[in-house]
């Protein structure tokens, strides 16, 4: 895409993220936004092609500056006070941004996954790898991942459903502290550490030394058969 093509594309999301930011989603059209960034609607069309594909845009905006503001989040010592923290951060979120927060994890029918599903699925994992790593993780890292995001969306979505002078702040931090630590433990002795946490920690390396390319002295094979022992182990 060249520069000019860039710019009218950015201009049209910014026009279409105020007014979602304004109106909501129903008033997202193809010619409302048109109008408000001063542009042709066939300009428009030839960038996003429909409304569906302008709203999908929009999800991936607004999953980018939910990312610019979890990135500003400092990891500090203890990786599961950093992932209380990046719960905290996603129901701020959420709570600042209702309609962009509907759009990126809401659905509109059954069976279909939200637009930034995948992309917090994987930005969660991250978190979970150094819990694991540090020997703090009871179950493996996907199980408590799928639990973590089905908590904290529902949490968000239910406070953006509720009237603000209605919204109990407590729900999020019970459910964030209950949840949390049934998938955590406290950090172990520094001569003692469970099974299950030693195992889900050399899984958690394992998956990073994948993702970084460095080299395993095992057959794919082998790293398969390991990290399905790794997984019975933590079970």
């Amino acid at each position: 895409m060249d520069d000019a093509k860039a710019c009218t594309r950015r201009q049209i999301l910014e026009a279409a993220a105020g007014i979602l930011e304004r109106e909501g989603a129903q008033a997202v059209s193809t010619r409302s936004v048109a109008a408000a960034a001063g542009i042709r609607a066939a300009s428009l069309y030839q960038l996003f092609g429909d409304k569906d594909a302008l709203l999908a845009a929009l999800a991936i905006h607004g999953f980018d500056l939910y990312l610019a503001e979890k990135h500003q989040l400092q990891h500090t010592d203890d990786p599961v006070d950093d992932l209380r923290r990046g719960w905290d951060a996603h129901v701020d979120y959420g709570l600042r941004h209702p309609a962009f927060y509907v759009l990126m994890f809401g659905t509109d029918r059954p069976g279909r996954r939200p637009p930034a599903a995948q992309e917090a699925h994987s930005l969660l994992l991250r978190f979970l790898d150094r819990v694991a790593a540090a020997g703090r993780l009871r179950v493996p890292a996907l199980i408590a991942a799928h639990l973590l995001h089905a908590g904290v969306t529902g949490v968000t979505l239910s406070l953006i459903g509720a009237p603000a002078e209605d919204r109990e702040p407590e729900v999020s931090t019970r459910m964030r502290d209950a949840l949390i630590g049934s998938l955590t433990t406290d950090p172990p002795p520094a001569a003692d550490t469970g099974l299950a946490s030693r195992a889900l920690a050399l899984d958690a390396a394992l998956t990073t030394a994948a993702v970084e390319g460095a080299p395993l002295p095992l057959r794919p094979t082998e790293t398969a058969l390991l990290r399905d022992w790794l997984h019975q182990l933590a079970r």
